[in-house]
């Protein structure tokens, strides 16, 4: 039985594929903005609910692409409880990040953290939809308008996250995704940012592209972060299974959530808020009161070929190039701390039945017994 591993892609039929290779092959256009290119962003549009966007090669691209585009200087307030892209895009483009800690609940940043971080330095907060559970979007929103802050939305893990007044992606200034493997769409590797106008999306192409505006006008320092035609391909094929998918991730979501209501020392993390998810990731907290520690059960799981993961620990405050700020001193971080330390995210892909999903909740029930009766 091979490894039954956190997340795995959605591969659509092989012979769904072919056809649109064909067609790249036929035309003899690869890259730069070309139809299936065009056509993607069309389809994304239409499926989102937003407004304009724009494709990435990566993820990450479009986050430096992101911060480039905000034109934000000085200290951006984000959060510690992530993965390190975001970080790191600030201090690729010379930033100071600022962390504050999270909601204890929802696991994002925490309003009143952000609120007390702010200084004259402060010109952005990049929050993060962790697992793709909303942040509070309205309460965001009054900080920034209060302190005349821009809001860029990691919302990497929220395709097709929608909230009672729409897609959570239309919040901020801007929004970015990531297309990577793992993600609950994907086109193998990708990205993209969502926008609200016309004008902008016209800066973040440019910007994708080099900083190029015509053949003989380069007006920005920007990046090579085009998606290719085979990429955007992949992705036309993999919309068209996007709801089954959430469908199936849905259903894997509610079987772990009644099979592990009754263990004592789990807690699965709640949704916050959303009208639709999209079960990107299924969390769980080892708390005190389990038997063993959350490093344990980890052990305890792998050694079964269940490869869970402690996503995200360490946290980002705790590597080398950001652990000398102020602002990752651990006793400045207490929620986000003792999350990490708890934090077990559970296998869920499409690629599952509901044998693998009680193989895995077998093994964190009977880590409890054992331990229990020892």
């Amino acid at each position: 039985m091979p490894p039954l591993t956190v997340t795995q892609p959605h591969l659509p039929p092989l012979e769904e594929f072919i056809p649109y290779l064909e067609a790249i092959w036929d035309r003899r256009v690869l890259t730069n903005g070309g139809p299936m290119h065009q056509q993607l962003e069309a389809a994304l549009c239409a499926y989102l609910g937003v407004p304009h966007i724009s494709l990435f090669a990566n993820g990450t691209a479009a986050l430096l692409t992101a911060v480039q585009a905000l034109e934000l200087s000085g200290e951006v307030i984000t959060t510690p409880f992530s993965f390190v892209a975001g970080a790191h895009a600030l201090l690729w483009n010379g930033l100071t990040p600022v962390f504050a800690d999270i909601d204890p609940e929802t696991l994002n940043l925490d309003p009143a953290r952000i609120e007390a971080a702010v200084t004259e330095r402060t010109t952005g907060i990049m929050p993060v939809h962790c697992y793709g559970n909303p942040c509070d979007l309205a309460a965001i929103e009054r900080i920034a308008r209060a302190r005349g802050l821009r809001v860029l939305y990691d919302a990497a893990h929220a395709f097709g996250v929608t909230v009672p007044d729409g897609s959570v992606l239309t919040a901020g200034d801007l929004s970015v995704l990531s297309f990577h493997a793992t993600k609950v769409f994907n086109t193998f590797e990708g990205g993209a940012i969502v926008s609200h106008d016309a004008a902008t999306k016209q800066r973040i192409d440019q910007l994708k592209n080099f900083g190029i505006v015509d053949e003989t006008t380069v007006d920005a320092a920007g990046l090579n972060g085009k998606m290719s035609e085979v990429n955007a391909a992949f992705g036309l094929v993999q919309l068209q299974h996007i709801d089954a998918a959430i469908a199936r991730r849905a259903q894997i979501d509610a079987h772990y959530r009644a099979l592990l209501a009754e263990v004592p020392g789990i807690t699965c993390v709640p949704p916050s808020g959303q009208t639709r998810s999209n079960h990107s990731y299924f969390p769980i907290l080892v708390g005190s009161e389990y038997p063993v520690s959350r490093n344990a059960l980890y052990t305890a799981l792998k050694g079964q070929d269940i490869l869970s993961r402690r996503y995200f620990h360490p946290l980002i405050s705790h590597f080398p190039m950001y652990r000398a700020l102020p602002s990752a001193a651990p006793r400045n971080l207490p929620v986000a701390t003792r999350v990490a330390e708890q934090v077990l995210c559970l296998p869920i892909h499409t690629g599952m039945c509901d044998a693998d999903v009680e193989r895995v909740v077998t093994i964190v029930r009977e880590g409890a017994a054992c331990a229990a009766h020892s």
